[in-house]
């Protein structure tokens, strides 16, 4: 029996994805890229917003039509499936089983019951800590992978739909991570990315205290591991300890991923945030002031409810001035059952959109300015691959760039490259969100 699987949505998401996918390795099951030749199409969905939503039923509806074909089960998964649980079989009747968020360690039986001809709901409590004891297949191409230290989350953010999804806050203990780390390393993993609905707040549920500090420390211990990048981190709970240690161990990155949503102090207290303008800036200047080479990405949603002109003028005048060097924007979704959907003040989506087209034009020349201060300088850089159709171009990331959602590094170079390579290269031109240099 060969297994299609798509994994929409999150790098979260995408470790469920290869959990399930090493439990099913296990008990025999082969893959296939095919939709043709696959028995089974697992579709671990992603529910966070509208745009993901509609992905995920688009995802599912094509793939519903293999059933005229070869394909005998169509599951689905992960968020979408654990959101609408009682809709989905119902207005779904293509789907042959869901499996919800907590509940994915069971994909075995459930695909053993679908093909014995049996409609499965694999359901459990979302303040469940789902970490089955499996041999991940990793996707990710072999030399980078993610690490998922805690589920859920607790903050309750006026606009977010995961607490109703993945449940409260709950780290996995310090060395079942440890034992995963060691494990990845042992595949061929150079690159460690940490996630987390929040990575920073790690470890206060069990050990009474936030231990996010000596889990890095930890895992810069493990052989074979050459970065730790660190995404996810609330603002809030960026300790000294914490910018202390991501300066001095040299296997981490310099590089921290601090969404901020927002900088207008109205706004942030309708969104439910526990940061403020000020602190904000006082966050980011601890940062520099400890680490000047550190490389801080930040994602902001416009168009919140009741967000005013000068509101998003507060907000432009921050980015103006804190200059990100990595920075997205989303537009606001309304979900519900949140707060912010019932809010008065909701905006139109063209204000959205044209607001949000705006931040990213006055981040594209400060991203310009920042990555001509490279020019000339040696990067080291983790080597993803050749260059389609340029026998003599590479593409790598350097600590700067994070895999799916920063830049990349173009390298010229007669000498052939392997991925998860590591190189020196010097930079010779600076595009908007790339660079371009050559092999030393």
């Amino acid at each position: 029996m060969k297994i299609l699987f798509i994994s929409l949505g999150c790098d979260k998401n995408l470790v469920d994805s290869e959990m399930m996918m090493g439990l099913l390795r296990n008990r025999g099951y082969e893959f296939t890229d095919d939709e043709m030749q696959a028995d089974v199409i697992v579709v671990n969905t992603c529910g966070f917003i509208n745009d993901a939503k509609e992905e995920s039923i688009n995802t599912i509806l094509n793939m519903a039509q293999y059933k005229e074909h070869n394909l005998k089960a169509l599951v689905v998964a992960g968020c979408l499936a654990e959101r609408y649980k009682n809709e989905i079989m119902e207005e779904l009747p293509e789907i042959d089983a869901i499996v919800g968020t907590t509940a994915f360690d069971k994909i075995v039986d459930v695909i053993d019951g679908v093909l014995a001809g049996q409609k499965e709901n694999a359901l459990d409590d979302i303040n469940r800590l789902c970490r089955p004891e499996t041999d991940r297949i990793i996707s990710t191409g072999g030399y980078y992978s993610y690490l998922k230290i805690a589920e859920g989350c607790d903050k309750r953010c006026t606009y977010c739909s995961i607490p109703m999804i993945r449940g409260s806050f709950r780290s996995v203990p310090m060395e079942a991570l440890i034992t995963e780390a060691e494990y990845l390393a042992g595949k061929g993993v150079k690159e460690l990315i940490l996630v987390a609905q929040e990575t920073t707040l790690y470890g206060k549920d069990i050990y009474g205290k936030k231990m996010l500090p000596e889990l890095l420390k930890r895992l810069c211990e493990v052989k074979g591991i050459e970065w730790i990048r660190l995404l996810y981190c609330y603002p809030k709970e960026i300790t000294d300890e914490l910018i202390e240690v991501i300066k001095s161990e040299k296997k981490i990155c310099k590089y921290i991923d601090m969404p901020i949503q927002h900088a207008s102090d109205a706004i942030l207290k309708k969104m439910g945030r526990r940061t403020n303008n000020a602190e904000l800036r006082a966050i980011i200047g601890r940062l520099r002031e400890a680490i000047p080479e550190i490389c801080i990405r930040t994602t902001l949603i416009t168009g919140f409810p009741g967000e005013s002109e000068e509101d998003h003028e507060i907000l432009m005048d921050f980015v103006d001035e804190m200059e990100f060097d990595r920075l997205g924007v989303f537009t606001y979704s309304a979900e519900e059952d949140t707060a912010a959907a019932r809010m008065d003040g909701q905006l139109d989506e063209e204000v959205k959109l044209t607001r949000r087209d705006e931040i990213m034009e006055l981040q594209q020349e400060i991203s310009i300015d920042k990555s001509s201060r490279y020019v000339e300088e040696i990067l080291e850089v983790i080597i993803e691959g050749q260059a389609a159709d340029e026998d003599a171009l590479y593409v790598g990331r350097s600590y700067m760039d994070a895999p799916g959602v920063d830049g990349y590094v173009f390298i010229k170079s007669e000498e052939e490259l392997m991925s998860g390579d590591f190189a020196r290269v010097r930079i010779t031109k600076a595009l908007e969100y790339d660079l371009i240099g050559e092999l030393i």
